[in-house]
């Protein structure tokens, strides 16, 4: 009862290249010719057609106005496009065909990262520019696919972070203990252009597509004060960046297995899980020695090797140490913050209104954190209870009645509302898990 493991809750298989490709793009040929490595010379021709095809440009543009996205600098919004759908189609097929089509400068914005005074830059490119690089992931993304490590869990469809947290609970169990705890500095701002475009270049020999997929390398970036051009990174926030950032990173997933070493990716956050103190030495230099090579810089000193029996350890907002997982203080911080800003003392809603807003906010944390160990819920419960107090103090602060507030509004009085208890919920999902 204490934590449940990752691997009691199912995972579906991840899907196939074949069941993952896009049809308004991939025939039952050429994913034939892919899975089999028959390409001519291992790099594929003739796709950059297939970009501008109005069956792939109308799918993209499709998933890019369910997305509700924000607008980019040219401040067109989803909205927009869509009262003019089929001709901004029929326009950027028509750029693309005769190669005239330029992406406009990509929209700098900054957001907090969780738990820290950081600013993460991220770059929102024109609706337009979304479609078409929506179409050119069509394309490409399934010829990558077919290369990428299976210990690669990030920004692949049918992949997530509970795959990579149950990959890393079998090998603590197993008897990796030492981690090697890896922190990339600024990857998707540092990633080298030119050696990203490399490695594109060692799967496809399109001339027209590599210039497409260089436009975009090469795309400016505004902000309220100024548009220049990165000379490094690809922007965090464009539908082409995932699938790069990926590509960029395959080689070293390679390298790792190759040499013997367990590593666990997802996206830039990885971990190599080691039996023994010198096995994880030689990861660490071996990572030093790739990403010096490759360009990237290891954080001096977020990457460390740990002995997760007396030190913990963070990925994907779990912290893990010994048999106990919690979640990271900075995501312990983020619901927190959260919390105190749906149960605002001066809220002027009604107690019932505020605990509908927090009830989804709640249940999707818990469905991400419910692996933790069980005595988390009972605090969150009760600060979120105490929260829930306070705005009935202030509301009836003249009530002559001399009770304590957990007197005045026990628990029950929260159940009967319908407020979502994250301990009752781990209770149930123990319960279900051990099969009761």
């Amino acid at each position: 009862m204490i934590t449940v493991p990752f691997s009691a809750t199912p995972i579906k298989e991840p899907p196939d290249i074949r069941t993952m490709a896009s049809i308004a793009v991939w025939t039952d040929r050429m994913l034939t010719t892919l899975l089999e490595n028959k390409v001519r010379g291992g790099k594929w021709h003739s796709l950059y057609d297939k970009v501008w095809n109005p069956r792939n440009l109308l799918v993209s543009a499709e998933k890019v106005v369910d997305k509700h996205g924000a607008g980019g600098v040219d401040h067109q919004t989803v909205e927009k496009f869509s009262e003019r759908f089929q001709e901004e189609i029929d326009k950027l097929q028509q750029e693309l065909k005769d190669e005239s089509y330029r992406p406009l400068a990509s929209r700098r914005v900054g957001i907090q990262k969780t738990g820290s005074k950081e600013i993460r830059p991220l770059g929102i490119p024109a609706v337009r520019d979304r479609v078409v690089q929506t179409a050119l992931v069509n394309v490409i993304a399934p010829i990558f696919e077919h290369t990428f490590h299976d210990r690669s869990f990030g920004f692949r469809r049918g992949r997530g972070p509970r795959n990579a947290l149950q990959c890393i609970e079998q090998l603590l169990n197993a008897g990796n203990v030492f981690v090697v705890d890896v922190d990339l500095k600024s990857y998707f701002d540092t990633i080298p252009k030119d050696k990203l475009f490399e490695i594109v270049k060692t799967k496809i020999s399109d001339g027209a597509l590599l210039r497409l997929i260089r436009k975009y390398l090469d795309q400016s970036v505004t902000s309220e004060l100024a548009t220049w051009t990165p000379e490094t990174g690809v922007p965090q926030g464009a539908v082409l960046s995932p699938l790069l950032a990926n590509a960029y990173l395959n080689p070293l997933d390679h390298l790792m297995a190759e040499s013997g070493f367990e590593m666990v990716r997802y996206a830039d956050d990885m971990v190599v899980l080691c039996k023994t103190l010198e096995e994880a030495q030689q990861a660490m230099q071996l990572l030093q020695d790739w990403t010096t090579k490759a360009g990237l810089t290891l954080h001096p000193t977020k990457t460390r090797i740990v002995d997760f029996r007396v030190k913990s350890f963070g990925f994907l907002g779990y912290s893990f140490r010994g048999r106990f997982r919690f979640p990271r203080d900075k995501n312990n911080k983020r619901i927190k913050d959260k919390i105190r800003e749906l149960t605002k003392r001066t809220d002027g809603n009604s107690l019932e209104s505020i605990v509908n807003r927090l009830n989804p906010m709640l249940q999707g944390w818990f469905n991400y954190f419910r692996y933790c160990f069980w005595n988390i819920f009972d605090d969150y419960d009760g600060y979120i209870r105490n929260r829930l107090r306070s705005i009935q103090v202030k509301r009836q602060r003249r009530n002559p009645k001399r009770l304590t507030r957990t007197q005045r509004w026990p628990n029950a009085f929260f159940f009967e509302l319908g407020l979502f208890s994250l301990r009752e919920a781990h209770v149930r999902f123990v319960q279900s898990s051990r099969g009761y």
